[in-house]
C-alpha cells in the first residue's frame, strides 16, 4: 500500500511539475491604420506557425478571446482584431465611416493584408460570421479552414431574440430604434453572456461591464443600430456562403452553444447540408460558449489545427 501511494504521490507531483511549465502565452496589443481607421489588435505566438484569425461578435471585442490567446499561442500565432467602433479600435462617427458588415469586413480584410498573411484559419463567432464569409469569399486560398462558434450561414439559424431587429428591418422608424434599446442597458449587455449557461456565476461580469461604458460613448447607439438595421443584408449573402462552402468545402470545427437565443443548434445543423468535413460539437452553454467552456474548446481547437497541420 505504500508503494502504491509512494506511486500516486510521485504520478501527481511529476503532473504538478509538467502544468508549471505549460506558461501562458505572452499577449502584445498593437495598432495599424487601415484606411485611415487606427484598427487595434491582440496578437499572440510566433508568425511563423500556423496562424488563428479570431473574429469576434456583439456586443464584444478581441476581449472575448483572451483566454485563447494566452492558452494558444504556444503553438500557434494568433491575431484577434476589433472591428471599427469596437473594443480598442477607432471609432470615427457615422458620418466618418458608414456602419455596415461590408466595411466592417474591408477593414480587417485591410489588417491582415497589412500583416501579410498568406494562410490563417478562422473563427468565426456572431458577428464574426458576416465578416469571415465575405473575407473568406475574397481569399478562398488562404482559408486554411474555420472554427464555429455560433456563427449564423443559415435562415434556420435565426432565433426567436431577432424579433425586435425584424420590426426594424421592416420599417425603421424612432419606435422601432427605442424597442431595441434596451439590449444597450447593463442588464441587457449582461443578458447576453449568461443567458443559456449553466451557471451565470462562471461568466466574469468584466464583459458586460466593459461592453457598457464603450455603449455610453456618445454615437454608440446609432452606430449599433445601424448594424442592425444592416445585418438582413447578411442574410441575403447567405446563398453565396453555402455555394461558398460547397465549392471549397473549408474543413469546419463546431464548437456551438445550443442554448444561444440568437443562433440556436439549429444553425449549427445547417451546416451539415453543405461541407463534407465537420468535426462537430455541441455545447450546453449560451451565446458566448467560451466563457463557460473554454476548458473543451481550447483542446479540440488544438486537435483541429494538428489534423491540419498533418494534411
Amino acid at each position: 500500500m505504500r508503494k502504491l501511494a509512494l506511486l500516486i504521490a510521485l504520478i501527481f507531483t511529476a503532473s504538478g511539475i509538467a502544468l508549471s511549465q505549460n506558461k501562458l502565452a505572452k499577449v502584445s496589443y498593437k495598432t495599424l491604420e487601415v484606411n485611415g481607421v487606427e484598427v487595434f489588435y491582440r496578437e499572440a505566438g510566433k508568425p511563423e506557425n500556423p496562424t488563428l484569425v479570431l473574429l469576434h461578435g456583439f456586443p464584444s471585442s478581441s476581449h472575448q478571446y483572451r483566454k485563447l490567446l494566452t492558452a494558444l499561442g504556444d503553438e500557434y500565432h494568433l491575431i484577434a482584431p476589433d472591428y471599427p467602433g469596437f473594443g480598442d479600435s477607432e471609432f470615427p462617427s457615422t458620418e466618418e465611416y458608414e456602419y455596415t458588415f461590408d466595411n466592417l469586413a474591408e477593414s480587417i480584410d485591410g489588417l491582415l493584408e497589412q500583416l501579410e498573411l498568406e494562410s490563417y484559419v478562422l473563427m468565426i463567432q456572431d458577428y464574426g460570421a458576416p465578416v469571415g464569409f465575405r473575407i473568406a469569399m475574397k481569399h478562398p486560398q488562404k482559408v486554411r479552414g474555420i472554427i464555429n462558434q455560433n456563427g449564423n450561414a443559415y435562415e434556420e439559424g435565426l432565433g426567436n431574440a431577432w424579433a425586435g431587429v425584424r420590426e426594424l428591418w421592416a420599417n425603421r422608424n424612432p419606435q422601432t430604434e427605442e424597442a431595441l434599446l434596451g439590449v444597450f442597458s447593463l442588464e441587457g449587455l449582461k443578458w447576453q453572456y449568461t443567458h443559456g449557461t449553466r451557471n451565470p456565476d462562471n461568466i466574469n461580469p468584466d464583459n458586460w461591464n466593459l461592453d457598457y461604458v464603450r455603449m455610453r460613448r456618445p454615437g454608440a447607439h446609432k452606430m449599433n443600430l445601424d448594424l442592425f438595421y444592416d445585418y438582413q443584408n447578411n442574410i441575403k449573402l447567405y446563398p453565396k456562403w453555402q455555394q461558398y462552402l460547397r465549392d471549397h468545402q473549408p474543413p469546419m470545427l463546431i464548437v456551438w452553444g445550443k442554448n444561444d437565443a440568437f443562433f440556436p443548434e439549429s444553425g449549427a445543423q445547417a451546416f451539415k447540408k453543405d461541407l463534407k468535413n465537420i468535426d462537430y460539437n455541441i455545447l450546453n452553454t449560451g451565446h458566448f460558449a467560451l466563457e463557460e467552456d473554454a476548458h473543451i474548446i481550447i483542446p479540440k481547437i488544438r486537435s483541429f489545427m494538428r489534423r491540419l497541420d498533418k494534411k
